[in-house]
């Protein structure tokens, strides 16, 4: 009798293998994964089950170009908060429907927001609306002149690998 994944596994190779197909195409069919990783249809949706039940994989969506629905003005906006409301301050930014992300960090600042906009003047909106946040004491904004790279895909073959050096 083969032995069972322990719960406490999150992944092991042919989760990774199963991430990267849905990766490269999460609109891949269970058929078409199943037979690029050598394995039954019925393994492959539990594996995916069972990733999703634990979070591994958070959910399916589409990736839209913003530049083709007219947001040509992305920025990147640090802000100063004082120290106890950090939480709420974060929620408050993330609700707004321009923010695609915000950072808890280190350093001098406190919180990392990125935001499209269809304007410099929506952008200069947004960043009045920050600080009219009584908790937001600063913000420094850049804008992006340019991505180099954008990707919601980290490398999943290294993720079972030891740590190992970084590359010169």
């Amino acid at each position: 009798m083969r032995a069972s994944r322990k719960d406490s596994d999150v992944v092991d190779g042919l989760d990774l293998k199963v991430l990267e197909i849905l990766q490269r195409n999460g609109r891949a069919s269970l058929r078409e994964v199943s037979e690029k990783v050598g394995r039954p249809v019925s393994t492959v949706h539990e594996r995916i089950r069972k990733m999703l039940q634990k979070g591994v994989i958070k959910g399916f969506t589409t990736l839209v170009d913003y530049e083709k629905l007219g947001y040509q003005v992305k920025a990147l906006i640090l802000a100063n908060v004082e120290g106890k409301h950090i939480i709420d301050v974060e929620k408050h930014v993330a609700s707004h429907p321009n923010v695609l992300a915000v950072y808890d960090i280190t350093g001098e600042f406190d919180v990392a927001i990125i935001a499209i906009f269809k304007s410099i003047s929506e952008l200069d909106q947004f960043v009045k609306w920050l600080l009219q946040h009584p908790h937001i004491k600063q913000t420094r904004t850049s804008i992006v002149f340019r991505t180099v790279k954008e990707t919601l895909q980290p490398p999943l073959h290294t993720a079972l690998a030891e740590s190992k050096p970084p590359l010169n």
